[in-house]
């Protein structure tokens, strides 16, 4: 593996998610991804945090938020919206729970590839102040300026285009 292709920083994060019972015949529960915790608590994955009419959380364990010097930009352009997000992949699982932390991402680009595969649970949620902050200051130490180049077309040879004649055959 290439150096470029390795984070410079890595984050850990505790990742919180929900099951809500669902109203419909078909599943019994909705789960989706709802916040992030800045650093991994020392806390057993899928412990309930919280219960309350139909829906429970849980700390569905840890992950890492990878950040590229290549990626600069996509995480400016987070940052920039004014409500930045960070984005919790979870993929199925065969064990006891039906889903598995697999990502956590700032990158927006990365966390709508996710979505790619149409099994994984893929939830943009807020970013936490603590972790904007260490993302700023990333930027702010990695981010260089690229300037746009556009290519420039090559023209047509007209005389490319125009009929040719073979030599022994019909025209």
């Amino acid at each position: 593996m290439s150096p470029a292709a390795l984070p410079l920083l890595r984050i850990p994060v505790g990742v919180v998610v929900e099951r809500r019972r669902a109203e419909s015949p078909w599943i019994d529960f909705v789960w989706r991804g709802t916040g992030v915790l800045p650093d991994e608590p020392e806390t057993t994955p899928w412990t309930v945090v919280r219960e309350q009419e139909g829906t429970t959380l849980f700390y569905a364990g840890s992950a890492t938020i990878d950040l590229y010097r290549s990626e600069t930009a996509r995480y400016r352009d987070n940052l920039a919206t004014g409500a930045p997000s960070v984005w919790i992949i979870m993929t199925p699982s065969e064990g006891a729970w039906p889903y598995a932390v697999s990502a956590v991402t700032a990158d927006p680009a990365e966390g709508e590839a996710f979505t790619e595969a149409g099994a994984n649970l893929v939830e943009a949620v807020p970013m936490p102040e603590v972790l904007r902050e260490a993302i700023e200051n990333f930027i702010a130490q990695h981010h260089v300026e690229t300037e746009f180049v556009k290519r420039e077309r090559r023209r047509a040879d007209p005389e490319a285009l125009a009929r040719r004649h073979h030599e022994g055959g019909h025209e």
